[in-house]
């Protein structure tokens, strides 16, 4: 059920509020699974977080950042509340995002430690990582970690379990939750050091938001890495009674459908990209038990919402917004109040400004401030760059209406100026789903001696050409300019671990592009 939101509710800490919700929902209640399958009670997660955090508290120090670089699996989170069981603070690392950005988040946060798994390493062929992390860090194997548990461990773990305020790291609220690194869409990931509270509050947001059954699963494939996947797909569910089930890739197109129905799945995870692919892959049955799908970290196209309404009657796709500052949700649709082309009601507690955008009527820059926001940016020398007065520039152009319902008209970043006219790449972008809704397509913006700067298509259509682009938007009255005339077809649109458009590198195809262009 949902709740009233008080921001009082956030004074705690993580790892008592999991232990309060041992108290709420009962000590045998099955809360986490993977694809192992071998479910988890809240009692089996705390003694397992003692068992474990006690070994790695005998290598680290109170107040560690300690890298943790493990898939979407029990595993994965047991290591998350063990690291707060001993105070010590989780560095997710993004192991999609390459050496370079990986060696650079470890030496941002000061991470000398990194924990992971022989098996994981193996089965992704991350080894040049691991080379890579050992210039800089020690990194340690869960599984030879394990091995070292003894008999009195397992004695501690289990007197730990029956008492655990009394044993756990001593911690405040305001303490760091957990660090996380940006996505890195547009230029290199920035490091969010996020507090227990931000982290708590952001939970008790959702919670008071939309209904919600604790007799429910939570499927989530989307990294812990990712705050959606941390806080959505981790925190949110087991905080509220729900069961997590947890799954390491959101790539397993094929595979998930079938675990999203055998696990008896109520919530599902993921992003539009994803979605889309699940829902075509999927036999019949195999969504049609979800109660809702929940998208975030892109826009939600409308042949994705048409696909799901086609296939599976009515699951509903709720579209939601966020960003890793937020502890990641600002807003989100409501099964009972789904808004196609919105991302959903403001949560309770968040206060929001717009500034006006030159050239871009009907909405603002939009800054929001809340117990959800983040301490701030890691800087280079150990400090944290607080948000000026708590207020986070999202760099989003949103229109809010009377209700709090938010509609994205774009990032700051995702206009160009073309013959003195404010142009909406998101828009371009939508021009080209329409046109061909079955395929990937994103527009960046390049200088033009004449106009100032023209629009490029990058599309994995073969066929892609610019009349019916023209001939689309003549149709619906949007302006020409809005159009792209320029279009580089490649095999496949690049993206990041989280499933968003890999902006930086698309920047590269069409430069590299231009480039053969001009030298023909």
């Amino acid at each position: 059920m949902s709740r009233s939101f008080d921001a009082s509710q956030a004074q705690t800490t993580l790892f008592d509020a999991l232990v309060e919700a041992r108290q709420t929902f009962g000590a045998k209640k099955p809360i986490l699974e993977d694809q192992e399958r071998n479910p988890l009670s809240y009692t089996d997660l705390i003694r397992a977080s003692f068992a474990l955090g006690r070994k790695i508290a005998a290598f680290t120090r109170p107040g560690e950042r300690v890298g943790v670089m493990l898939p979407s699996s029990s595993a994965g989170v047991v290591t998350f509340f063990a690291l707060h069981a001993f105070g010590r603070v989780p560095t997710m690392l993004n192991f999609t995002s390459g050496i370079r950005n990986l060696k650079a988040a470890c030496e941002l946060a000061g991470v000398k430690r990194v924990l992971t798994a022989h098996r994981f390493i193996e089965q992704g062929k991350l080894h040049d990582l691991i080379d890579a992390l050992e210039t800089l860090t020690t990194v340690t194997y869960l599984e030879e970690v394990r091995e070292t548990v003894g008999l009195a461990d397992k004695l501690y773990a289990a007197a730990a379990g029956a008492f655990p305020k009394r044993f756990a790291a001593r911690t405040r609220p305001d303490d760091p939750g957990v660090i996380l690194f940006t996505s890195g869409s547009f230029g290199a990931p920035r490091g969010v050091m996020l507090t227990q509270a931000n982290l708590i509050a952001n939970v008790r947001q959702i919670e008071a938001h939309i209904d919600l059954d604790p007799a429910w699963v939570m499927f989530n494939p989307l990294p812990i890495f990712h705050c959606f996947g941390l806080t959505g797909g981790v925190l949110l569910p087991i905080l509220t009674g729900m069961k997590a089930f947890e799954y390491p890739s959101p790539l397993h197109i094929k595979q998930i459908p079938s675990l999203v129905k055998d696990s008896g799945a109520s919530i599902l995870l993921a992003t539009d990209t994803f979605v889309n692919q699940y829902a075509r892959s999927a036999e019949p049955g195999e969504l049609s038990g979800l109660k809702f799908v929940v998208c975030g970290a892109e826009k939600v196209r409308e042949e994705t919402h048409n696909l799901i309404a086609e296939r599976f009657g009515s699951v509903p796709l709720l579209e939601g917004y966020g960003a890793t500052e937020a502890s990641p949700v600002i807003a989100v649709n409501k099964p009972t109040d789904n808004r196609r082309g919105t991302v959903g009601g403001l949560l309770p507690g968040m206060e929001v400004k717009l500034e006006p955008v030159e050239g871009i009527p009907g909405g603002g820059r939009l800054y929001v401030r809340g117990p959800n926001v983040m301490a701030g940016y890691l800087r280079a020398d150990g400090g944290i760059d607080a948000p000026a007065g708590g207020w986070h520039d999202t760099g989003d152009v949103v229109a809010i209406d009377d209700d709090q319902w938010v509609r994205i008209l774009g990032r700051v970043k995702r206009f160009a100026k073309v013959g003195g006219e404010m142009v909406s790449l998101t828009a371009a972008e939508d021009l080209a789903s329409s046109v061909w809704p079955d395929g990937r397509h994103a527009v960046v913006a390049v200088p033009d001696s004449k106009k100032g700067e023209r629009l490029v298509l990058v599309t994995d259509r073969r066929d892609a050409e610019a009349a019916p682009l023209v001939s689309h938007a003549q149709s619906i009255g949007a302006p020409e300019i809005a159009v792209p005339r320029k279009i580089i077809r490649v095999p496949e649109i690049p993206v990041l671990g989280t499933g968003k458009t890999d902006y930086v590198a698309l920047q590269r195809i069409v430069d590299a592009d231009l480039r053969a262009s001009r030298a023909a």
